[in-house]
């Protein structure tokens, strides 16, 4: 965001775009130029709100000075969680932890397969398994044996002997181990225990091992050696063919180490020996040498990623900022951001430099806002996350999702989200608003550019929110919308108009809509070197004779051969009955309205057209505002516009920050070509936020398409089982485990049995019955179109969501006001 403008788009530079009303003790950034002015106090005035809860949930936490609150705010742990769960504090459910105790059935198959175990070993070691020495026989040569038994007749029968021995005990411990669980209960009992605890039990566990292997190496042992080493000496013989090996010390001592290893290495997985001993060798650097790396335990209000890369000198001053209160989580935000970038260039000197001249007003926005005038939602920045409400718990909901807080972010906006709900059940209130506030906060730390529109007087941030206020319809508005985007190519120009005015037209095709209104674009900008205004581009697609001739003629000169050719076409069709020309310039008449006189690109006095190629490019906060009651028409066409213009500047170049439209009454909107274009999104850093009344506001043959395009769907409480069913068939369906109780009667053949439970029927008068219980796995949807139209209570939504990476949350039922 530091730049001289020379490569800033049109529109977006301090003249034409002008910046909300900014305190006059907030500096602005600027490379080259210091933080503060020479008479300004030598410490920036601290950030107007603390981050953390607002008001609007509930008591909050007593007063504290704002540094201590920013930095706490920093070091609250924010552990890895699913898609969709507030972060910030999550605790896990400990239904999702390893259960404390082990169940008896584990217990059981522990101990049966060890006595099973010592009793094959001992029937074994007395010969009297059948069949015991067939396979040994099988694989030796017959001369090692005295006829018909196993007695060795040279020293190989002998060594083969052990080698066997060996092999069968190795088998059945490993046998044993498998079928009595022992990794399971060994990771049980040692696995969650904390260090250094863990690494001693699972040392004398090694110790107890080896003191079986090598009982000669421990004093006071009085037991026989199991048949570990023996059978790897005598398997050294065999294989060499004699005894001369264990003539070299080094080798013999170097089989013995290889044994010990090969009996300590499970013992040392399950202490977790490597990790610990990484800790503490990090704790021993950390404490010799104070400028060393330090350990994963500094707090993250010390800046731990900056020392780690060496920047200590700027993870110093960044922490100075934190600890007096110069900073905020947009600030801190801001901050990493930067760092992430200057890392991944490698430009950790330049990086260094502005935060030792700027401190925590380094890389402001440029606007000069360091924070929203106000905050409704919660927010956590340095994820990117807004919570929206609470999971609420159910047999639907996986254990790790209950009472956690319910979120989003761009990772799951970057699917495109779809929220249906009717007028009063929250989509403005409860979602489309806090998704903007957390837009607009992650485009002041340079991640997000974000555009919504919505109708006049929307609860959607003030004014001062945003840089720019797009009052279509309202004279006394700086800004206009440039309905070309800035475009220089009559067919991309004619593509997003054409998907503006025709787009929910079935009796006009798309691509003939394009075609006709790129024929006279074409012709206009090669004679006049720019777009035509609306009210003249009407006139050319109503075939006035007038209009088009005078163009005509003025393409009269052999450079504009090509366009002379597209014009004649143009003139060739007009009139005709396959003409689109006037259903084009009927739309476009909506906009031909005393109303919008002074806007599209009429030159109206003070206004400044604004492009929205310039969100490609800046993290800039855009806000249009609709026209008021009576043109809901001229809106809707309006608002097509704005999404197929989005859909083109979406996919130019490679930028870094996330592009988000956010659309708050979405009706008429959506067109077949639009539907494709979302689809298109997530791969592009972009996302749409589509709010609708009613499925039933988008033709019914995109219904399916949409859902399908969308990866993130919301239905509010108070949707029609018509539109539940939309939701349903795209949620699917999910394997589940029922269970069906069948009561039987009881007919008794024996006198006594009968008499018995003729009794019993006379005493409380119902038939002895038995019951059958049947267990099955059925196919059942995830929400029924019933389910979502009656069971949702008010105040809620059902919502699943999808990160760009693929992962999911499945439909779950969420509290918006948690």
């Amino acid at each position: 965001m530091d730049s001289d403008g020379n490569r800033d788009a049109r529109g977006t530079h301090a003249n034409p775009v002008p910046r909300p009303a900014v305190p006059p003790d907030v500096p602005s950034a600027s490379p080259g130029v210091p933080a503060l002015p020479p008479d300004a106090p030598a410490v920036p005035p601290r950030p107007g709100r603390p981050p953390g809860p607002s008001a609007a949930y509930g008591p909050q936490t007593p007063p504290q000075p704002q540094g201590s609150a920013v930095a706490q705010w920093l070091d609250t742990p924010r552990p890895a969680a699913g898609p969709g769960i507030w972060r910030f504090g999550h605790r896990p459910p400990k239904g999702t932890q390893t259960p404390d105790r082990l169940p008896s059935i584990t217990v059981v198959g522990l101990l049966i397969p060890l006595a099973v175990g010592l009793v094959l070993w001992s029937l074994w070691r007395q010969g009297s398994v059948p069949y015991q020495w067939a396979p040994l026989k099988l694989f030796t040569p017959d001369d090692w044996w005295w006829g018909g038994t196993v007695s060795p007749k040279q020293p190989e029968g002998q060594e083969a002997l052990v080698v066997y021995d060996g092999v069968a005990f190795a088998a059945l411990v490993y046998a044993v181990g498998r079928l009595g669980s022992w990794p399971d209960v060994a990771r049980h009992f040692l696995g969650h225990r904390p260090q250094p605890a863990r690494a001693l039990l699972a040392a004398a566990g090694a110790l107890i091992a080896l003191s079986l292997v090598f009982p000669d190496a421990f004093p006071g042992v009085g037991w026989d050696a199991l048949p570990v080493v023996d059978p790897v000496f005598s398997l050294v013989v065999l294989v060499s063919g004699g005894y001369g090996l264990f003539t070299s010390q080094l080798f013999t001592n170097a089989l013995y180490a290889l044994v010990t290893l090969l009996i300590v290495w499970p013992f040392a997985r399950v202490g977790g020996w490597w990790a610990y001993t990484r800790e503490l060798a990090a704790r021993r650097r950390s404490a010799r040498d104070p400028a060393a790396p330090p350990g994963a335990d500094l707090p993250r209000s010390q800046w731990p990623e900056l020392r780690h890369a060496g920047q200590n000198e700027a993870a110093d001053l960044l922490a100075a900022e934190v600890a007096a209160g110069r900073m905020n989580d947009v600030d801190c935000a801001r901050v990493e951001r930067a760092f992430t970038e200057a890392r991944r260039q490698a430009r950790l000197a330049a990086f260094t430099d502005t935060v030792l001249r700027h401190g925590a007003t380094a890389w402001t926005h440029p606007s000069g806002a360091r924070d929203l005038p106000g905050r409704t939602a919660r927010h956590d920045l340095l994820h990117g996350q807004v919570r929206i409400g609470r999971w609420v718990p159910g047999e639907r909901t996986p254990r790790a999702y209950h009472d956690a807080g319910a979120a989003v972010d761009p990772l799951t906006l970057g699917t495109s989200l779809l929220l249906v709900g009717p007028p009063g059940s929250g989509k403005t209130r409860h979602v489309t608003g806090p998704v903007t506030e957390a837009l607009a906060l992650q485009a002041l730390t340079g991640g997000c550019a974000v555009v919504t529109v919505c109708s006049a007087g929307s609860a959607l941030g003030p004014d001062s929110a945003y840089d720019v206020v797009v009052r279509i319809g309202d004279r006394a508005s700086v800004h206009d919308l440039d309905p070309y985007a800035e475009s220089d190519d009559p067919d991309e120009a004619a593509a997003f108009l054409a998907e503006a005015l025709a787009g929910d037209l079935d009796s006009v095709a798309g691509q003939s809509a394009a075609t006709a209104v790129a024929q006279v674009l074409g012709p206009y900008r090669a004679v006049h070197g720019h777009f035509p205004t609306l009210p003249v581009l009407r006139e050319l697609l109503q075939g006035a004779p007038g209009a088009l001739a005078s163009l005509r003629a003025a393409l009269s000169a052999d450079e504009h051969a090509v366009m002379r050719r597209e014009l004649d076409a143009r003139m060739r069709q007009a009139g005709s009955a396959a003409d689109v020309g006037p259903a084009l310039a009927d739309r476009l008449a909506l906009l031909d309205r005393p109303a919008f006189a002074e806007f599209f690109g009429a030159g109206g006095t003070g206004s400044r057209p604004f492009s929205l190629r310039a969100v490609a490019h800046h993290p800039l906060r855009v806000r249009i505002d609709l026209p008021e009651r009576g043109h809901e028409e001229a809106s809707r066409l309006i608002t097509r516009l704005v999404l197929a213009q989005f859909h083109t500047v979406a996919g130019e170049g490679r930028r870094s920050h996330f592009a988000c439209l956010v659309l708050d009454d979405a009706t008429g909107t959506v067109t077949t070509e639009s539907v494709r274009r979302i689809q298109r999104l997530r791969s592009q850093n972009a996302g749409v936020v589509l709010a609708l009344r009613s499925i039933t506001d988008v033709p019914e043959a995109l219904h399916g398409p949409l859902l399908g395009a969308v990866g993130c769907r919301m239905a509010l409480a108070g949707v029609t089982t018509w539109d539940g069913s939309r939701f349903a068939a795209a949620w699917g369906t999910e394997w589940v485990e029922t269970k069906e109780v069948a009561k039987h009667t009881v007919f008794a053949d024996q006198p006594m049995t009968r008499a018995i439970h003729a009794l019993r029927r006379l005493v409380t008068g119902k038939a002895v019955t038995t019951d059958a219980v049947t267990t099955k796995q059925v196919e059942r949807e995830r929400w029924s179109a019933s389910e979502l139209a009656h069971a949702v209570p008010p105040g809620h939504a059902v919502l699943s969501l999808t990160t760009v990476k693929g992962e999911h949350a499945p439909p779950l039922l969420v509290d918006l006001r948690g």
